[in-house]
Parts: structure tokens; sequence; C-alpha cells
């Protein structure tokens, strides 16, 4: 089911997503596959989905940097990183925290954090932190087609595509770039960038 991006549909995609149901939503960079973090039935979901090797860790999205020391331990050099890159088209390396699942992080004791400059994902995250992995086949090229999404997906029970529009996007990003986004670890001093 393809669907507009409005306040009505990003709080049916919230409710799916709260439910256990998987969902493909836009972000700044690429489309997203969304499932609940805290869920592990979910986040199966969505490496099945993907093809995705359950040793590959899954990134994880949220709406604010205050979720962020939910889920990551963060000090006060990185905290300065996150301010100046957050929101944005990065993914930062973090130490995990203890409560987060292991098989959203592939066993690893650091987890990939997004924070899209998007009214949308701020809207789909808020208060639910949900993974961040773009919506394609492990090993295939992304795409920013909706209608190639739903051929990809819509037999696999992906409940909910939300199509983006530019004018839910923040004043920085007003459309999805195509690219995948940039990884810096944080957990180097000086910070590493991975991609």
């Amino acid at each position: 089911m393809i669907l507009s991006t409005t306040e009505k549909n990003i709080q049916k995609a919230r409710k799916i997503l709260k439910n256990g149901g998987v969902i493909i939503y836009p972000t700044d960079t690429l489309y997203g596959l969304g499932a609940d973090i805290n869920n592990q039935e979910a986040i199966k979901k969505v490496f099945v989905l993907k093809g995705r090797n359950f040793q590959q860790p899954i990134s994880v999205m949220v709406s604010n940097i205050k979720d962020i020391k939910k889920i990551a331990l963060v000090n006060k050099n990185q905290k300065r990183f996150i301010q100046a890159l957050l929101p944005g088209p990065f993914t930062i390396i973090l130490k995990k925290k203890k409560n987060i699942n292991k098989i959203l992080t592939g066993g690893k004791n650091t987890i990939g954090v997004r924070m899209p400059d998007s009214k949308i994902c701020q809207k789909l995250s808020y208060k639910m932190p949900i993974t961040a992995t773009s919506a394609n086949i492990s090993g295939q090229k992304p795409t920013l087609n909706v209608k190639k999404l739903a051929n990809i997906f819509g037999d696999k029970k992906v409940e909910l595509i939300l199509k983006g529009p530019p004018k839910f996007c923040n004043t920085k990003f007003k459309r999805m770039t195509g690219k995948a986004s940039a990884i810096i670890d944080l957990t180097f001093n000086p910070p590493k960038i991975l991609r």
C-alpha cells in the first residue's frame, strides 16, 4: 500500500510500527525499512526482507539528540560532533547501551545512529526509535522509485510505503539525495570516516 505522507498517514505508519509491522519511509538520503527496535521479531523481519546477514548491524533512527543517549553512550567530545552533524545525512557510530538488542547490532558493542533532516523521520521515530537501513535487497542498488519498491517488497509483508513529498523535509535538504548516508565512527579520537 503506497500512501502520500500526510499527518494522518504518518500516524497510521506509527501504529503499524507499534504493532510489530515493517514500513518503508523516505529519509533525507534514501528510502528506509522501518521497524520498532524494541521488537525482536520486527527486527528479524527487516533482516529477512533485505536478505541481510544477521552478523551485519542495522542502524537506528531517532527523532532528537536526547534519544541518542537512551541507546548509546555519549561523552562530551562526541556530543559536540553530534550537535554539529545532526540532523543530516550522516550515520554516527557510538558504543551501544546494554539494553540494545544484539540482533540489531550484529552482536557488536557499537550502534549506528541516524537523525535525518526530515520532519517525516522525526515524527515517525518520536519516542520510538526505528530501524534505519536502506530499502533494498542486500547487494542491490537502492531506488527512489516507490513503484519499484512496491514490486520488490509489496508481496513480502511490508505493510505500508510512505511516499515523501519535499514539503515534509526541513530547510537544509529539500529532497532525498539518492546517496547513502556518510558513516562517521565517533568511537575513534579523532573520529573516523568509514563511508
